[in-house]
């Protein structure tokens, strides 16, 4: 099944969130198991299934990395359950660099200040890493399609130190 065509939205990394949960709302309307009680128990096992794959193109249209795997993966470059790690340098020294900031929030003498612009930097790193694959998506070329596969494990890297960092905050502020 097509994620995208289910929804009826173009194929891209840059989504209309607003459109997409209006579409789903759509979609569970017409395909939800209740409208379908009276119907026989394939009728109502269809309905079941039906919402299930809504719910599923839902939570990975919804998702920038599922999105992005799911795009990959629909182009042949399929990264989901992978263990396979970057081989960039930099960002590899970029990473141990950040979770040494993250570890040293905890001690920081202003903790809400150090938290904001550590915050602002993952943040900053999202934007970039979400910009350069709406492109490298958006190619025809599957070396540009093996790039985004990259930034897809750097965005998951990013994804991680947020929920770090937001265990730490209730860590530190609960």
């Amino acid at each position: 099944m097509r994620y995208f065509e289910l929804f009826s939205i173009p194929v891209s990394f840059t989504v209309d969130l607003t459109l997409i949960n209006e579409r789903y709302l759509e979609l569970q309307r017409a395909a939800h198991p209740d409208r379908h009680s009276g119907g026989s128990e394939r009728d109502k096992l269809v309905a079941v299934q039906k919402t299930a794959e809504i719910n599923d193109a839902l939570q990975t249209l919804k998702h920038p990395v599922k999105r992005a795997e799911y795009m990959l993966a629909e182009l042949g470059v399929d990264l989901r359950g992978e263990q396979q790690t970057l081989q960039d340098p930099e960002f590899l020294m970029q990473q141990m660099e950040l979770r040494e900031e993250l570890e040293e929030l905890q001690s920081a003498s202003d903790p809400d200040t150090a938290i904001a612009e550590f915050e602002k930097h993952i943040a900053a790193l999202d934007k970039q890493y979400s910009n350069e694959l709406a492109t490298l998506l958006a190619s025809d070329d599957s070396a540009q399609w093996h790039k985004a596969a990259d930034d897809v494990r750097k965005l998951k890297f990013v994804y991680k130190l947020r929920d770090e960092l937001e265990r730490i905050e209730d860590e530190l502020f609960d």
